[in-house]
């Protein structure tokens, strides 16, 4: 624990949902839920207003269109979401160098090691002032907890949403935990809490009377000892700059069960396409290859092929991971794909190009070893309907642009026909026509920035007080903004 609450946690409000009212005026003040939209979909963020309802994240749409069905749904976009995270993680490392993302929204910070806070005045001046330089780069609320330790922080900064800024003072830790549910410690999901629950501890303050040794014998000595810890508001872990990922994956969960098995390849060799995309831009690469299989009776399959050395080249991937399907049974029908690499490394072995080659040297020969008699027909892949046709095409919230018309995203398609509504996110809402979705003068588009002109927060944040460290006192509850 800290003698002053210099580490920061950053989580911006209902982001995905937030970044879509942004950018379309006419959603602002509604409620938005961004997910999937398919029977099987699921919901990644809903708006405040659409929370309001009963809708939150990781719940089913089916459900969530019972609760809010005058919600907009939209597909997420996360090549915005990433470009909206890069301007966001770009003012925190203005501030420390110490910066710890954990999503694309959401990140730790250690003041004291950018030398931006060494008090409780110049860490609530900090807060306030990257709250303030997050709206005016993004457009975005992002709230914010100070506190000595990184539990705390984190604690404090679901305490202050939506757009606020909470600082625990070092010293008032248990006092502030004690009336809280023990779901608010990390760690503790809903069975621990119900079990915790069944032993008559439903608080912060329970688990801290109850002593390490009860806790050891309720949840075993590995969770009771730091749960102990955590409820009276003890935790050391250091802000680390560098999260290093162990895998990159991709996967997609079907409307309809996929039973034809050129189809199934067909989507393999796509995921594992979309699977480099993701390593390349995280630059790195990978020796092991892993497919995922989630049949129509909800059983999980993996399979994993390690390669010579680390690779980046989509054929290599996108042939292992035919390979590992050839040995699972999809007879039965297929309700979920995945592809993965783990085993990540900073560099691409030389010679994996030849094992490009090999791999489909051996595709090759195990087609003509397996290949049908002559009397035996090919099966041809399932179609997709016009309906799914369109979805893929021009999905729920994503960008569009028509030659007479401009900038819009679509509202929605279906019998042949998209609904676009025109409007960018500096414009007044827009109006709606509806076109066929094979019209040549509409086309996908990248979306808008969120701000139209982002100022300019290149000396940022100089304008903050200085910490006593850094040679300037800063005054006592005092606020600030760039």
């Amino acid at each position: 624990m800290r003698p002053a609450p210099t580490i920061l946690h950053l989580d911006m409000d209902a982001f995905y949902a937030s970044a879509e009212q942004a950018a379309k005026p006419s959603l602002r003040g509604k409620a938005v839920v961004v997910g999937g939209l398919g029977p099987r979909g699921v919901v990644a963020t809903a708006s405040y207003e659409a929370r309001r309802l009963g809708v939150h994240s990781a719940m089913p749409t089916a459900q969530a269109r019972r609760l809010a069905p005058n919600a907009a749904y939209l597909v997420p976009r996360f090549s915005l979401y990433r470009t909206v995270s890069d301007q966001v993680m770009e003012l925190l490392g203005r501030l420390s160098p110490l910066v710890e993302p954990l999503s694309l929204d959401e990140a730790f910070v250690d003041l004291e090691a950018g030398g931006t806070a060494d008090d409780s005045a110049s860490a609530r001046a900090t807060g306030e002032g990257l709250r303030a330089a997050i709206r005016a780069v993004t457009g975005l609320s992002g709230s914010v907890g100070l506190a000595g330790s990184k539990m705390l922080a984190k604690i404090a900064s679901e305490e202050a949403k939506p757009d606020g800024l909470l600082l625990i003072e070092p010293g008032t830790e248990r006092e502030l935990l004690a009336p809280m549910s023990v779901r608010i410690l990390p760690g503790v999901g809903p069975a621990t809490g119900d079990h915790l629950r069944r032993a008559g501890m439903t608080t912060v303050h329970d688990l801290a009377e109850a002593g390490e040794a009860e806790l050891v014998r309720l949840v075993g000595k590995a969770h009771g000892h730091g749960l102990h810890r955590m409820a009276l508001g003890l935790d050391d872990r250091p802000v680390v700059a560098e999260r290093d990922a162990k895998s990159v994956s991709v996967e997609d969960t079907f409307d309809v069960d996929l039973h034809d098995r050129v189809r199934v390849r067909a989507e393999v060799e796509r995921l594992a396409v979309r699977c480099v995309e993701r390593l390349r831009a995280a630059d790195r690469s990978g020796r092991t290859v892993v497919l995922k299989v989630r049949r129509y009776d909800f059983s999980t399959l993996t399979r994993s092929e390690t390669l010579r050395g680390p690779t980046d080249d989509p054929t290599v991937v996108r042939e292992a991971a035919a390979r590992l399907l050839e040995s699972v049974d999809t007879t039965g029908g297929v309700r979920l794909l995945g592809v993965g690499v783990t085993g990540l490394a900073d560099y691409t072995q030389e010679d994996l190009f030849a094992q490009a080659a090999d791999a489909r040297e051996l595709a090759q020969r195990d087609r003509e070893h397996h290949a049908p008699a002559a009397e035996e027909p090919v099966p041809e892949p399932e179609a997709d309907s016009a309906e799914q046709l369109a979805a893929r095409r021009w999905p729920a919230g994503h960008d569009v642009h028509h030659e007479e018309h401009g900038h819009g995203w679509v509202q929605g398609s279906g019998i042949g026909r998209v609904t676009v509504r025109f409007e960018e996110p500096w414009s007044a809402p827009g109006r709606v026509l509806t076109f066929r979705i094979d019209d040549p003068l509409l086309r996908p588009a990248d979306p808008l920035p969120l701000v139209r002109e982002s100022p300019d927060y290149s000396s940022w944040p100089a304008s903050l007080p200085k910490s006593r460290s850094s040679g300037a006192a800063a005054s006592e509850g005092g606020e600030s903004s760039p």
